[in-house]
């Protein structure tokens, strides 16, 4: 059996090939590696993907006892910092079942060039997204997860191209872009920058009738976007969001779109962790360090 846990916004997700079951972040504080056994027996486990926030230290599928500061440059910058997360993290990697670190998306990373023009392009879970609609719709995709933020990749011919952060373009419900107001309220000092990423979202900034066709105009203006570097990609949509909106993403873009549940990127990163215990090198461009 293998497992895949996706660090989210809101929950730690955790999947294996038919169980999965969520925790809140703040639950997670108090996680211990027994609780895996929800999914199957322990010695059952062949091996783990973990995600862990923006993953921005490593650019490789890496074994988790190599990874250092747990995949970070730094706990500063865009983010809440709970404890859940890291709780999770370290409890896997004392635990002596194999198990990898999915890296982000930032300018260490086998992507085209041009998507550096931003420090950091994705956190890990979303190629855990990436990988699972890759599974089901081909080697050419556009996968917009649309949630607590909005965060869109593009993969092409198999490999990752690039990806818009959620700090750079499209809002989420609660987080989004920094724009000239949030700019002069930090300058003025009435709050950080990442108290201010934290309340970008349409839930702080719109009228409710306005929150949810705001939300999908823009995920589809960024799924429009990928499609500049790849007209023929197929549109997936993932996140709490996704079926909610898919429907106004589909008028606006023209087309049909594959929908996945909460549950997305946890089962996309069991099936990475299957893939790389087996004997595969490379994941979506993403090499390996076992």
């Amino acid at each position: 059996m293998f497992i895949g846990i996706d660090h989210g916004t809101t929950a730690m997700r955790f999947a294996g090939e038919a169980r999965e079951f969520k925790v809140s972040r703040e639950a997670a504080k108090d996680f211990h590696i027994a609780n895996l056994a929800k999914i199957c027996p322990l010695d059952e486990i062949e091996g783990i993907a973990v995600c862990y926030s923006m993953g921005d230290n490593f650019s490789k599928i890496t074994r988790i006892g190599k990874v250092q500061n747990r995949g970070l440059v730094s706990r500063e910058g865009a983010g809440k910092h709970i404890g859940g997360g890291t709780r999770v993290f370290d409890e896997v990697a004392a635990s002596g079942i194999p198990a990898i670190a999915i890296p982000g998306l930032h300018r260490g990373s086998p992507t085209d060039p041009r998507f550096k023009a931003y420090s950091h392009q994705t956190s890990p879970e979303k190629i855990g997204i990436a990988y699972e609609a890759c599974h089901d719709l081909g080697d050419d995709v556009i996968v917009s997860d649309i949630s607590s933020n909005t965060v869109t990749l593009l993969v092409s011919g198999g490999k990752l191209v690039g990806a818009f952060d959620a700090c750079i373009f499209a809002p989420g419900t609660l987080h989004g872009a920094l724009d000239v107001d949030a700019i002069r309220r930090i300058d003025n000092g009435d709050c950080t920058a990442n108290d201010a990423f934290q309340h970008a979202g349409v839930n702080f900034s719109l009228p409710e009738p306005e929150r949810l066709r705001t939300v999908a105009l823009f995920a589809a203006m960024e799924c429009a976007a990928m499609r500049v570097l790849n007209p023929r990609a197929p549109v997936a949509l993932a996140g709490s969001l996704a079926p909610v909106i898919a429907q106004e993403v589909e008028s606006l873009l023209g087309t049909t779109v594959a929908v996945y549940d909460e549950w997305c990127a946890s089962r996309g990163c069991a099936r990475i962790a299957k893939a790389v215990f087996s004997g595969r090198h490379e994941i979506l461009g993403l090499d390996t360090d076992l």
